[in-house]
């Protein structure tokens, strides 16, 4: 017996649906940096409610306007120019509760990156416990992770390249490592 096509459309969208929202990571959809769509596990990953995303401005999800100015345009070259992009950074929780997380963009307009894209989230603390960092510490870790260099540091969150200098050297010191890839390393869990 044939199968009906407009049931299996019915079942294909229903499996979509539901690999969609019980998907292992967060996955969300925005448009120019509001929240559209988003499945349980990025609601709970970040301790909200899923109504309480929809409809938000990403900015909901950073400890402060200077976080979310710092790190959101964070891999925009890259997404302009290939349309995907990966890090890992800390994020804060509804609760104020820091955690380390494997991001990934995919962006659906590259002319205009922003303007639709995909995000995923991946909770990764098991692997890379939160250590106490400053703000400004997070700032300088999340573009040290980046392969930035001080100089584009500096001119990326409008501080002097002397002062990512001071915050590199305070930060070696204070996880006892002798560069930054130690320091990495360190702060990624790994023995090096």
């Amino acid at each position: 017996m044939a199968s009906d096509p407009q049931q299996d459309d019915i079942d294909y969208h229903s499996l979509c649906d539901l690999a969609f929202e019980y998907a292992p990571i967060g996955l969300v959809l925005t448009e120019d940096r509001v929240i559209k769509a988003c499945n349980r596990t990025f609601a709970d990953i970040f301790g909200y409610e899923k109504d309480e995303l929809i409809g938000q401005s990403f900015r909901v999800l950073y400890a402060s306007n200077d976080d979310f100015e710092q790190i959101r345009d964070v891999g925009l070259t890259t997404l302009k120019s290939g349309g995907r992009y990966t890090d890992e950074r800390i994020m804060p929780r509804k609760d104020g509760s820091l955690f380390w997380c494997r991001f990934r963009a995919h962006s659906l307009t590259p002319d205009d990156p922003l303007s639709k894209t995909i995000l995923s989230y991946a909770d990764i603390s098991d692997h890379r416990p939160y250590l106490a960092l400053s703000a400004r510490e997070r700032q300088i870790v999340t573009h040290l992770m980046g392969g930035k260099t001080s100089k584009e540091i500096a001119r990326h969150i409008g501080i002097s390249p002397r002062t990512v200098e001071y915050y590199r050297s305070r930060l070696l010191k204070k996880f006892h490592v002798s560069n930054v890839t130690e320091l990495l390393a360190h702060l990624g869990g790994a023995q090096v």
